[in-house]
């Protein structure tokens, strides 16, 4: 555990913090004296990420919350500022990457699903939380893009096209609230292992061979970047999208794998 209490006083909310990447920030800023509200879908595990936390010393809360529904980002907000009165950390860090479809097999829904659960919700909840944090005269917003905002995956246009919203967003929010103290950044994960099937029957091994600092991530990598966005430390840093992905990006060469492969693409014939 870090000897650092950057965030004593500073009340941090974090959606989708149940488990992943989430959960590590939330611990981090934890561990560092922050009040965490561990906002998720999944309350139960939500409810288990803070039991975790009290257990290590920390103080959190956990909410319930579909980010897709602005009645429940709006039950959020009242809900945190009841128990702390304020917000001084936001990381809109839920989201979904795991419904990929060949551009020809999709539909509006699944695109709407995306663009409301990756992008729509990080405009919404920042909506509510920006006025308070204008009021303190600082604040610190943290967005959580992808790789997919810049580059493109196969069979995730709709991912990829909310990721690149979010880079937008990140960069003209900051222009919109910086006048206010409140800062706007990003982080862009590589290569995270957030589940257990992203290591299993050798593709943890086929996925750090793609990545030359030699490894894949853990959602641990991003806790550190994330801390360092909201301190003080990058008090002149924002609208800035901080890269964390072992250099993956920067490459130039074919990746050895790859998750949507031609031979899943629909046949014509079946159009």
């Amino acid at each position: 555990m870090t000897d650092l209490r950057r965030f004593n006083g500073q009340v941090a909310l974090v959606t989708g913090s149940a488990n992943g990447i989430g959960k590590a920030i939330a611990q981090r800023f934890a561990e560092e004296g922050a009040k965490v509200v561990v906002a998720d879908l999944n309350l139960a595990d939500a409810e288990k990420t803070v039991s975790e936390i009290v257990k290590a010393g920390g103080q959190a809360i956990a909410v319930g919350c579909d980010v897709k529904s602005s009645a429940a980002i709006e039950a959020m907000i009242k809900t945190v500022i009841e128990s702390y009165g304020k917000v001084d950390i936001l990381v809109n860090n839920a989201g979904d990457v795991t419904i990929s479809k060949h551009f020809f097999e999709t539909d509006e829904a699944w695109w709407d699903h995306f663009l409301d659960t990756n992008l729509k919700s990080q405009y919404l909840i920042s909506r509510l939380v920006a006025p308070l944090m204008a009021k303190s005269g600082k604040g610190c917003i943290i967005n959580m893009s992808s790789g997919g905002a810049t580059r493109s995956h196969r069979g995730m246009v709709a991912y990829d096209a909310s990721k690149g919203g979010v880079e937008a967003f990140t960069r003209a929010l900051a222009l919109e609230l910086g006048p206010y103290g409140i800062r706007v950044n990003a982080l862009v994960p590589g290569l995270i292992a957030t589940r257990p099937e992203h290591l299993a029957d050798g593709a943890g091994a086929r996925r750090d061979a793609t990545i030359p600092i030699g490894r894949g991530g853990t959602p641990q990598d991003l806790a550190g970047p994330a801390a360092f966005l909201a301190s003080e430390d990058a008090a002149y840093v924002t609208g800035s999208c901080l890269v964390v992905d072992g250099a993956v990006l920067v490459q130039q060469r074919s990746p050895q794998i790859e998750t949507f492969p031609v031979s899943q693409f629909p046949s014509v014939d079946s159009l």
